[in-house]
């Protein structure tokens, strides 16, 4: 019998019909593998996600394989986004016995959930070296059967060395060496390409927001190179906006085509951010970053909003050609017949070089994925790409995975409100507001968040820790933007329940929380990949509530946290970009630069006044600029004896004069406390364009 077609998850939905029996994780199916003496098979995957598709329907669509896996296994499927925790303490053991990850990620466990062997994706017939999966099941059948106590003592041996593996790398003593972290990811940016490493090559947004954080040119010239290659490559959707998941080259031209939101909305935040440092001097690179941020949100709000205004997860990687065949990426690409097919000759061939559509083709069958190159007009790139992407509506789209996360939306209501102040849209902050309206409204169940929710109905599965990080945030900066308190004190309520959940003896904090199911090993991952961890996510949320609500002890809590994620950046910066946000805004605060709150008082309160505008696009990284009326009450002391219109800047405990001069503004947004003026921004921070 399979006990998935009423999951919560769309991914577990999709199984429902395959004759395994399939079970989903928890106390029922524990009970069943110990009660039968059977070894658990653990799959674990998600909705989007190419591979996943491909073993499902080779392998757990098969009579055969079922009638293998049925008698002698207990059979569990896990969507991986709906429980990262089981797939963190799962993927950590199919890292160690096989030195890599990914997904699909298969597992056999014992009867009471330790891992003796894992692996990936497996064939259905033998590969070179790689086995088949039918060739796994017998012979994990054959030593459970045969050496059952030796598999257990194996297990025995491996969760107790993953147990370790979650404890946090101790970082040095001292002042942070910010610039020697630097000139670490310099050594691995590809100067050709653009971003870091070798294929397959992966968003970094974290990172890319540090290195420009200072304006440093050096470290500023590396992101906006790779924010630029990004764009203009086939890894960025150029007719409907958001970026797929990662390329399988180095030069960003072939992606595995699925989409999702966690990239997207930190990416919406990223390049809403690199447009404030885009030189004045570069309107092109400035008009590029604008056309990136609008195509995301213009995604987001057309093809990943559901009807509770929350964003789903996914699309997926495969959709179905003219003949109703599957294929990877079919949705998304182009050859110059039908460029011209849809636009005419002389369109169609304009756009075939525009975009790199080839005759031999950039991606497989002849398809070119559309890469953006030269400097086109851009009204008639506007003009060919809005018709070429009504012509691809008329395809097979790929399935959407509506399930809403939690963490996921709370960062792209954080970006929202970044792009939408920055930009003057009033309507990216409905948006924004929409979907913090979802998470408080179905998520906040009986005073905890939950993780997830389908159709407006919520999951079992509770929060986090980077769910209530990212919900805080996303909620704090909402209140500042609207200027409406009950997001603050939202807010506030989540890190409040968060510090007891989640606590870690070291001043750290756990990703499960401590009333959660207790698996071989408690999830703790301080390094970010591809989000911020839920350490740095909560660190981000208490540091901008101190700020806004005037709570010293969250200040103290992030700072206490903050040191246990310094050993991860040191050791590998790459993978601890919001950690180095972090550590470079400290030090400039160590400078004078301490993080300030810029107050905009109107009378009528506009969250997206000239003023208010320029005071987003001005502030140092770390500001909390917030927008209300005089005598706004709910937002500590910020408001109080402000009755006249302007920007009151504070940091720390000296205010500046409060102005409605944008110089004086940038000087009082940029000033070091005790020490030097800060070198001033580049232009486009100024104005209010």
């Amino acid at each position: 019998m399979n006990r998935l077609a009423n999951s919560n998850s769309p991914y577990l939905r999709l199984h429902a019909d395959n004759p395994i029996h399939w079970w989903e994780w928890g106390p029922d199916a524990l009970a069943e593998a110990a009660r039968t003496n059977r070894p658990i098979l653990l799959s674990v995957g998600y909705a989007a996600c190419h591979w996943c598709h491909v073993m499902a329907e080779e392998s757990f669509t098969d009579p055969e394989i079922a009638a293998l896996v049925n008698p002698n296994f207990v059979a569990i499927k896990v969507d991986r986004e709906e429980r990262p925790d089981i797939d963190a303490v799962f993927m950590k053991a199919t890292q160690a016995l096989t030195g890599s990850g990914g997904w699909p990620m298969t597992v056999f466990a014992t009867p009471d959930g330790r891992p003796f062997f894992a692996g990936t994706y497996f064939p259905p017939q033998r590969t070179g070296q790689m086995p088949s999966f039918t060739e796994v099941l017998e012979a994990i059948d054959e030593a459970w059967r045969n050496r059952g106590p030796e598999a257990a003592e194996s297990a025995g041996v491996i969760t107790a060395a993953l147990g370790e593996l979650f404890v946090p790398t101790v970082g040095s003593e001292g002042r942070l060496d910010v610039w020697k972290v630097q000139q670490q990811l310099s050594a691995d940016f590809d100067p050709i390409h653009g971003g870091f490493g070798a294929a397959p090559k992966f968003p970094t947004p974290q990172v890319l927001d540090a290195l420009l954080v200072k304006g440093e040119p050096a470290s500023a010239d590396v992101a906006q190179r790779t924010l630029d290659a990004m764009a203009r490559g086939g890894i960025h959707d150029q007719l409907g906006g958001g970026f797929h998941r990662y390329t399988v080259d180095a030069a960003w031209v072939v992606p595995h085509f699925e989409k999702m939101l966690y990239d997207n909305a930190l990416l919406l935040g990223t390049y809403a951010r690199s447009w404030r440092r885009a030189a004045d001097h570069d309107p092109l690179q400035r008009w590029q970053r604008e056309r990136v941020v609008r195509g995301i949100v213009g995604w987001l709000a057309r093809e990943l909003r559901t009807e509770n205004g929350g964003f789903a997860s996914s699309l997926d990687a495969d959709s179905l050609d003219s003949l109703g065949q599957p294929h990877e990426g079919i949705y998304y690409c182009w050859t110059p017949e039908l460029l011209v097919d849809a636009l005419g000759a002389e369109d169609g061939d304009w756009a075939a070089q525009v975009f790199h559509a080839t005759n031999a083709g950039t991606f497989e069958h002849g398809l070119s994925t559309l890469q953006l190159r030269g400097n086109p007009d851009a009204e008639r790139l506007a003009r060919v790409s809005q018709h070429l992407l009504a012509e691809r509506f008329n395809r097979y789209a790929p399935a959407r995975d509506d399930k809403v996360i939690a963490a996921w939306n709370g960062w792209a209501i954080d970006s929202l409100c970044f792009a939408a102040e920055i930009f003057g849209e009033a309507e990216w902050l409905e948006l924004a507001a929409d979907a913090a309206e979802c998470l408080w409204a179905v998520h906040w169940v009986d005073g905890r968040l939950r993780r997830s929710s389908l159709d407006g109905q919520v999951g079992a599965v509770g929060g986090f820790g980077e769910d209530y990080g990212a919900v805080a945030l996303g909620f704090a900066r909402l209140a500042s933007a609207l200027g409406e308190p009950i997001w603050l004190e939202r807010a506030r309520t989540l890190l409040e329940v968060a510090l007891e959940l989640f606590a870690a003896p070291d001043g750290g904090f756990f990703d499960s929380a401590a009333d959660a199911e207790v698996l071989f090993a408690r999830p703790r991952d301080v390094s970010d990949n591809p989000t911020p961890s839920g350490t740095s996510s909560l660190i981000a949320a208490l540091r901008l509530v101190a700020l806004l609500a005037e709570v010293p002890a969250f200040e103290e809590r992030a700072e206490a946290a903050a040191a246990t994620v310094r050993g991860a950046l040191e050791a590998n910066p790459r993978f601890a970009g919001s950690a180095l946000i972090d550590a470079l805004v400290a030090d400039e605060a160590r400078t004078g630069l301490r993080p300030a709150v810029a107050v905009v008082v109107e009378a009528d309160g506009a969250p997206l006044s000239d003023l208010a505008r320029a005071a987003w696009r001005m502030a140092p990284v770390g500001t909390a600029v917030l927008s209300g009326k005089p005598g706004t009450e709910g937002f500590a002391h910020h408001f109080e004896a402000r009755p006249e219109p302007g920007v009151y800047v504070c940091r720390g405990e000296t205010c500046f004069a409060p102005t409605t001069d944008l110089k004086e503004l940038r000087t009082a947004l940029w000033s070091r406390v005790g020490g030097a003026a800060a070198p001033p921004p580049p232009a486009a921070d100024a104005g209010c364009h």
